[in-house]
């Protein structure tokens, strides 16, 4: 875990006066561990490998502090799922392209985005703090291929799609 993480949550749990405890710190461990997005329950079953013993209802409630702590942002990528993304800190212009066949997520930058964005904040009088896009999109692995290895692992992992529209 980053350094800088650890340090703005251990701030946030003093000015707040919570406490540390080692379930809370193993749910952040695992939150932090990898790169990518997750719903709270993906991060339950992955917190219940490492400890047996944590609860439902602790695993939502640190998800909410490390929110409330900016730590972590709740990001709606469709279907009205709340999915949570570890990663903004290092690119704070935090977009994605979502897959409207296999639900698969690639976050991307571009600098033309981020210098149109800037443009038309300041042409209407805001200055931009974060930046979230998201863009919907068939990938082109079903259409090419006949089949979609994304679609397969997402189906074999129980994951829900998304509906066609």
């Amino acid at each position: 875990m980053d350094s800088g993480i650890k340090e703005k949550l251990d701030e946030f749990i003093r000015r707040k006066g919570l406490r540390r405890t080692t379930q809370r710190e193993r749910i952040v461990d695992v939150v932090f561990s990898r790169d990518e997005h997750f719903t709270a329950e993906e991060l339950f079953d992955r917190v219940r490998k490492v400890d047996g013993d944590t609860s439902r209802a602790t695993v939502y409630r640190t998800l909410g502090m490390l929110v409330e702590a900016d730590l972590l942002r709740q990001i709606d990528l469709g279907e009205s799922q709340i999915t949570y993304d570890p990663n903004f800190h290092d690119k704070p212009s935090h977009n994605h392209l979502v897959c409207i066949d296999c639900g698969r997520v690639v976050e991307f930058e571009d600098g033309n985005v981020d210098i149109q964005t800037d443009c038309v904040t300041r042409r209407l009088g805001f200055k931009t703090v974060r930046q979230s896009i998201k863009v919907e999109a068939s990938c082109e692995q079903l259409r090419l291929n006949g089949v979609c290895p994304n679609l397969i692992a997402t189906r074999l992992s129980g994951k829900r799609l998304r509906k066609k529209r």
